[in-house]
C-alpha cells in the first residue's frame, strides 16, 4: 500500500500548495534524508507516493513540514520569532502490507495529524 502525506492550510481552507516537506528514516537519534519535496496544488508529493508497497519498510520515520515559510510565502505577517516554525511528526510503520496517510493540518498557530487511510 505504501505511504502518503497530505497537507491542509486550515487558516485559508485550501491544500498548502508550494510547502517544502522533508522525509527521513530514524534510527535512535540518527535521521537521514530520504527526499525533499514541494507540495503540488493539491496539497500533497507531486510524485505521488513517498513510498510504494514494494519499497516501504518496517521502522520508524519522521515528515519535517515548513510551515513558517509556507505561510510567510502566501503573505502571512509572521511573529518573530513565529510560534511554528518547521512541524516535524514522527511516526512508526509496523506492518508494510497496510497504507499508511499522514496527513498535516496547519495554520500558523495550530496543527493536527492522525494516522489516515
Amino acid at each position: 500500500m505504501g505511504l502518503s502525506t497530505h497537507v491542509l492550510d486550515t487558516m485559508h481552507g485550501t491544500p498548502a500548495a508550494g510547502m517544502l516537506v522533508e522525509l527521513y528514516t530514524t534510527e535512535g537519534g540518527l535521521a537521514v534524508l530520504v527526499k525533499a519535496f514541494a507540495l503540488n496544488s493539491d496539497g500533497r508529493n507531486p510524485d505521488g507516493l513517498l513510498y510504494d508497497s514494494s519499497s516501504l519498510q518496517r521502522g520508524t520515520y519522521r515528515l519535517v513540514f515548513d510551515v513558517a515559510a509556507y505561510f510567510s510565502g502566501c503573505g502571512v505577517t509572521l511573529p518573530e520569532p513565529n510560534f511554528l516554525n518547521k512541524v516535524s511528526i514522527d511516526f512508526g510503520v509496523a506492518d508494510t502490507s497496510q497504507h499508511y496517510h499522514v496527513p498535516l493540518l496547519v495554520s500558523p498557530w495550530s496543527y493536527s495529524t492522525y494516522r489516515g487511510s
